[in-house]
C-alpha cells in the first residue's frame, strides 16, 4: 500500500458519495429550480456552494442564466469545475474559492443552503443576503430547524445550543419579521435525510474497505462510527431541514 495514496483518496472520500451537501434527492432539487422561476436571462449566486451541483442545474435548466459559485472548500471548488465542464455549462458559470460571507456582487437570485454558519446564523444570513440581491430578487434559503425539542444527546451529537435553531413556524417568521416574503416552503424527508447521512459515511466506508491497513484507519473508523450514532441515537428525527424560496424586501 502506498500510504500517499491513501492520504490522497482520504481526502476526497468524505464527499465523494454525496450528489448533494444536504438532505434533498433529485425531485425535490428540479421543485426548488423551478420555485426560482422566472429565471430567463437571471443571474445566479451561490454561497457557500460546495459543489455546486444546485447551481449547476438550474442552469442546465434555464440556458440564458448565468452564475456564480463561492465556496472556501477548494476540492470542493475543482470538484464543482469539473462537474461544469462535463454538463456543458462551464461558459456561464465562474467558481470562485473565497469567504462567501464576504461576496458583495448582486444577483436576480442567491441561493443560501446549508451554510448560515458562514454569516454567523440565520437571522445575519437573511440581512447578509438583502443588499445581494436586485429589487424582486429571490433567496433560496436551506436551514435547519428543530422537528420537535432536540434531547441532550442530539445536541451533543450536533455540537449545537438549543437557541441555534428555530421550530419551522419560528423560521418562517424570522424570515417574514426581516422583511421578505414567502413564495416557497418545503422540507427534507426523512428518507432524504438518511440517504444524505448513509453517503456521507459511505465515502470514508468505502476508502477504509480499500486502505484497512493505512496509518488513518483506526481514527477514520472511529469518526464514522462516532458520525453515524450521533446521527442514529442523536439527532435522527429531530433536526429538521427547510428550503425556503423568499422574495427580497424592497431596499
Amino acid at each position: 500500500m502506498d500510504t500517499n495514496d491513501s492520504a490522497d483518496a482520504l481526502g476526497g472520500s468524505r464527499y465523494s458519495e454525496l450528489e448533494f451537501n444536504a438532505p434533498l434527492d433529485r425531485a425535490h432539487a428540479q421543485r426548488l429550480v423551478a420555485s426560482l422561476r422566472p429565471l430567463t436571462g437571471a443571474s445566479i449566486v451561490d454561497l457557500g456552494c460546495g459543489w455546486a451541483e444546485l447551481l449547476l442545474r438550474v442552469l442546465e435548466d434555464e440556458p440564458t442564466t448565468r452564475g456564480v459559485g463561492v465556496d472556501r472548500d477548494a476540492p470542493s471548488i475543482a470538484r464543482a469545475r469539473l462537474n461544469a465542464e462535463a454538463r456543458g455549462v462551464h461558459d456561464r458559470v465562474r467558481l470562485v474559492c473565497e469567504d462567501a460571507a464576504a461576496w458583495s456582487d448582486e444577483a436576480d437570485v442567491a441561493i443560501v443552503i446549508g451554510s448560515s454558519h458562514a454569516w454567523g446564523g440565520t437571522q445575519a444570513t437573511l440581512q447578509g443576503a438583502r443588499p445581494l440581491l436586485r429589487p424582486g430578487g429571490r433567496l433560496l434559503l436551506g436551514e435547519g430547524f428543530w422537528e420537535r425539542p432536540p434531547t441532550p444527546d442530539a445536541l451533543a451529537a450536533l455540537g449545537a445550543r438549543v437557541d441555534e435553531f428555530a421550530t419551522l413556524a419560528g423560521l418562517v417568521d424570522l424570515c417574514l419579521a426581516q422583511g421578505y416574503r414567502l413564495v416557497a416552503l418545503s422540507t427534507a424527508s426523512l428518507a432524504e435525510w438518511d440517504d444524505f447521512e448513509s453517503r456521507y459515511c459511505a465515502g470514508r466506508e468505502r476508502w477504509l474497505l480499500r486502505y484497512p491497513d493505512a496509518p488513518q484507519a483506526a481514527r477514520v473508523r472511529a469518526e464514522v462510527d462516532a458520525h453515524r450514532s450521533g446521527w442514529l441515537h442523536g439527532y435522527r428525527g429531530v433536526l429538521g431541514f427547510a428550503y425556503l424560496t423568499l422574495v427580497a424586501p424592497p431596499r
